[in-house]
């Protein structure tokens, strides 16, 4: 990878690795949630937070607002970490970015994750049934993604300075999502696990089943006492269903 890609995986993979786990973020989050990942999760999961432009350490490049790009450019830059078996994981947007990117492996003839990680996500036949907000005017914006998604952090609503660097990145992730297109495909083969938060009325336990019809191998579903940010709520008991998970994985992605 070239030094611009090389930051899309802020940290450094573990050669003694068994299985290399690549985490996809939220709309308008960063890699900083994956960071401790590792110190709860088995010494032989190499945890690959990705980093997308536009947050944290990369918040002075412009943001992907389309998919399709997006996924090219994943696609394209992980490419050399995936010499090893490997899964994904994926919160909200990440999980689509997931998703999307099995599915664009497979079409290009590459091997499928081992395992796939969905955490508080619609399934792809719902999501574009969602009304877009992309193109509402800051205040509006900003409420009806408090609707949506269980509300902004207050810290980043209470500092105007702050709100003003968080927003460009929220209204492109948001605009990704809100003329994302679905293409109906076969189901993928790999195992899918899909998480989903009681306290979540945005991605109900309904549309955590659904994502069955997306994959002929094994399917597992979990429900944790959090909102739809269960990923810091309820850290500890997802980590632990993660290593479970991640140690029933092998190489041919069958557990």
């Amino acid at each position: 990878m070239d030094p611009l890609d090389s930051r899309f995986l802020p940290l450094k993979p573990n050669p003694e690795a068994r299985i290399r786990l690549f985490c996809f973020p939220f709309a308008g989050g960063g890699a900083g949630p994956y960071r401790t990942w590792a110190r709860g999760l088995p010494a032989d999961v190499d945890v690959c937070p990705v980093q997308l432009p536009g947050r944290e350490n990369r918040l002075r490049e412009p943001a992907y607002t389309d998919a399709p790009r997006l996924l090219a450019k994943l696609g394209e830059v992980l490419a050399p970490c995936m010499d090893i078996p490997f899964a994904f994981f994926g919160h909200s947007m990440g999980g689509l970015l997931s998703f999307e990117l099995a599915r664009r492996l497979r079409q290009q003839g590459r091997p499928e994750p081992t395992h796939i990680f969905l955490a508080a996500v619609l399934p792809p036949e719902r999501l574009v049934q969602v009304p877009p907000i992309h193109h509402l005017p800051d205040e509006a914006f900003i409420k009806a993604l408090s609707v949506r998604y269980d509300g902004m952090p207050a810290e980043v609503l209470q500092n105007a300075e702050l709100l003003k660097l968080y927003l460009p990145v929220l209204r492109a992730d948001l605009t990704l999502l809100d003329t994302y297109t679905y293409t109906p495909e076969e189901p993928l083969t790999c195992p899918i696990s899909a998480f989903g938060g009681a306290k979540d009325w945005a991605v109900g336990q309904e549309d955590i089943a659904a994502w069955r019809a997306h994959t002929t191998g094994p399917f597992r579903m979990r429900i944790f006492p959090g909102g739809h940010f269960f990923l810091n709520e309820d850290r500890l008991l997802l980590l632990q269903a993660l290593a479970h998970d991640l140690a029933r994985c092998t190489p041919t992605g069958q557990p």
